[in-house]
């Protein structure tokens, strides 16, 4: 199994984006629970995250990591930026992501900074409007990279050459 798993990440990372703590009292006391955030990418268009829960940090961070590699998206980029404007949306959260020009780097907050940085997008201008959970406004910027398109894809999608 270790093998099989570093054949797989040699060239991507994974960063945690937040850990929760969830108490449950019981007779003898606490008894604790943890979920982890965990945002898996290559730096060069494929990117995907996963949620963990389990009774121990270490156990939900892989649990979150192993579904974060199952599951990823291929984000289109236009040199070191996104192709076009975008907003989405997941639960109370919005976030709208703006192209910008080489050399401004990744302006945004701090879900937002390891998505698009794991993307590999290097100038973007980034703003989460409602939502400051970070579960929420991690999956509301997969879905705004989920909306992006490239133009060759849309000259494609028209039938144009």
């Amino acid at each position: 199994m270790a093998e099989r798993r570093g054949t797989i990440t040699t060239d991507a990372d994974e960063k945690v984006v937040s850990i929760n703590r969830c108490a449950k009292v019981v007779k003898g006391g606490r008894r604790f629970s943890f979920s982890a955030l965990v945002v898996y990418g290559d730096r060069n268009g494929r990117v995907g995250y996963g949620f963990g829960k389990a009774k121990e940090i270490a156990e939900a961070i892989r649990k979150a990591s192993e579904a974060a590699r199952k599951q990823s998206l291929y984000v289109p980029r236009h040199g070191t930026t996104i192709p076009h404007e975008t907003v989405g949306t997941y639960g109370g959260a919005r976030v709208l992501l703006k192209p910008a020009s080489p050399g401004t780097g990744i302006i945004a907050g701090a879900g937002m900074r390891i998505v698009l940085s794991l993307a590999g997008v290097k100038d973007v201008l980034a703003k989460s409007i409602r939502s400051r959970n970070p579960i929420n406004v991690v999956k509301a910027t997969f879905d705004a990279l989920g909306r992006l398109r490239t133009r060759e894809h849309i000259m494609q999608m028209r039938g144009l050459e």
